[in-house]
């Protein structure tokens, strides 16, 4: 199955100057994540090259596949909320902190520790920051919540209050944000990367975020149910998309906070009957509505801030991402469920 990553990874690398991490230490933390498989993924390609030191933290076991992704690689694995992890972590050049439960059924189920792992973790992460390293904090565009507007750009802010559904999420991540620039105010080179739906191969069995739940339904499933009508309007980024834009932006940004964010704009029926025509299967709306709680109808951020220094981005299609991504499930629930 790491296939499928690697040959993608191998890509990016050819595209990225990666001089300015040699005999660097890196440390990823949420490296299972979707996000983190990439990042360390491409490090790999690159490490005997540059020499690099390696470390991924991860919370679980890992199993098939990710046991054969971070093969090569130092493993931390322990729970980053608790402060007792960090006491004899050595110090890196450059830390990806890309921990954090992105998925809201997980964000909602773990509230006290969706907030810690963007407070306390950030902050003792940047203890583990050697003089003049770099620091990557993944935040989120749902710190845009409440916004009625196309098109938001870093300037904006959103407008839910602290008892919104999904606050735990939202205001750990500006919190994050907000220790993040204290940090830049003592001149450390930081980067703050609010991603927008990032969807591709490298999930786990069970990742309920809604385009994977989709697939996981088509594959397991006579039919893909939906939970509401599926108006709600999403923009989706294919994972080698937004990989590409991190490294840039980590490596040679000239700005502090980002929008990362793609192009193909979609509704979730629209999605899903995508998704139902690749696997042959039929959409369905319920007839009792359930939906989730707090849940945005309009996701579309602003890239101009990355496009003004990097240029346009070329992005993948939806179908390609969709097949990519369903091809990567296929197999994995093919090894779990038959």
């Amino acid at each position: 199955m790491y296939r499928i990553i690697k040959k993608e990874c191998v890509e990016i690398v050819d595209n990225i100057d990666f001089s300015q991490l040699k005999d660097k230490s890196i440390l990823v933390t949420g490296a299972s994540g979707l996000v983190g498989v990439y990042m360390v993924s491409c490090l790999k390609e690159i490490k005997e090259k540059y020499n690099l030191k390696i470390t991924c933290w991860v919370k679980n076991d890992l199993e098939y596949p990710f046991n054969e992704i971070f093969k090569d690689c130092q493993i931390i694995q322990s729970d980053i909320t608790n402060s007792e992890s960090f006491k004899k972590l050595p110090k890196y050049d450059c830390i990806i902190h890309a921990a954090g439960y992105g998925q809201p059924g997980k964000f909602l189920e773990n509230k006290i520790k969706t907030i810690s792992l963007n407070t306390n973790s950030t902050i003792n992460l940047f203890d583990k920051l050697n003089d003049g390293g770099k620091f990557l904090f993944v935040s989120t565009s749902e710190l845009y919540s409440g916004l009625d507007v196309e098109s938001i750009d870093e300037s904006q802010i959103g407008t839910t209050n602290t008892d919104h559904p999904r606050s735990c999420y939202i205001e750990g991540k500006r919190c994050g944000e907000s220790i993040c620039h204290s940090y830049v105010k003592q001149n450390v080179d930081v980067k703050i990367i609010r991603l927008s739906l990032a969807y591709g191969p490298g999930t786990k069995v069970g990742d309920h975020r809604v385009l994977n739940s989709l697939i996981e339904k088509g594959l397991k499933n006579n039919d893909i149910t939906l939970m509401d009508r599926g108006e709600a309007i999403r923009t989706y980024c294919y994972i080698t998309d937004v990989v590409e834009m991190f490294w840039n932006i980590l490596l040679f940004g000239k700005s502090t906070v980002y929008n990362v964010g793609g192009d193909s704009i979609t509704t979730i029926y629209d999605l899903a009957k995508s998704i139902g025509n690749i696997l042959g299967k039929e959409v369905r709306i319920p007839s009792e509505i359930k939906g989730m709680e707090g849940n945005p109808k309009m996701v579309n951020i602003s890239t101009k801030t990355y496009t003004n220094e990097f240029g346009d981005i070329k992005f993948k299609s939806l179908t390609y991402g969709l097949n990519n991504t369903i091809k990567w499930q296929k197999e994995l629930y093919e090894k779990y469920y038959v």
